[in-house]
């Protein structure tokens, strides 16, 4: 039995902007991609869209790690498992730790 709705990744009040976030996160992933093998247009001098990397960062600030890796945990199943590897290796560094 899974009882993670009594204990949230992130404060009630920022649940839309959560929800909203998450959808633009699997867009990017259905689309694009969140690493890439040449830098430029949405992709910065690492190859990371810069996109996700605002969202994790943004994420990080909202609930820290523990909101980040239940992010990457819903990629996993609604984008890929590739997509969520991507992810992780996208979101290297966000918030100094990542």
């Amino acid at each position: 039995m899974c009882f993670s709705f009594l204990f949230p990744k992130y404060p009630r009040e920022f649940k839309a902007e959560v929800e909203r976030l998450t959808e633009n996160l699997i867009s990017i992933g259905k689309k694009e991609d969140y690493l890439s093998v040449r830098s430029g247009g949405p992709f910065d001098q690492n190859c990371r869209h810069k996109g996700a990397r605002e969202i994790g960062n943004r994420f990080f600030e909202i609930g820290g790690i523990p909101l980040m890796e239940d992010r990457v945990r819903l990629i996993r199943r609604k984008v890929s498992k590739e997509g969520a590897a991507h992810l992780e290796a996208c979101w290297r560094a966000v918030g100094g730790i990542f």
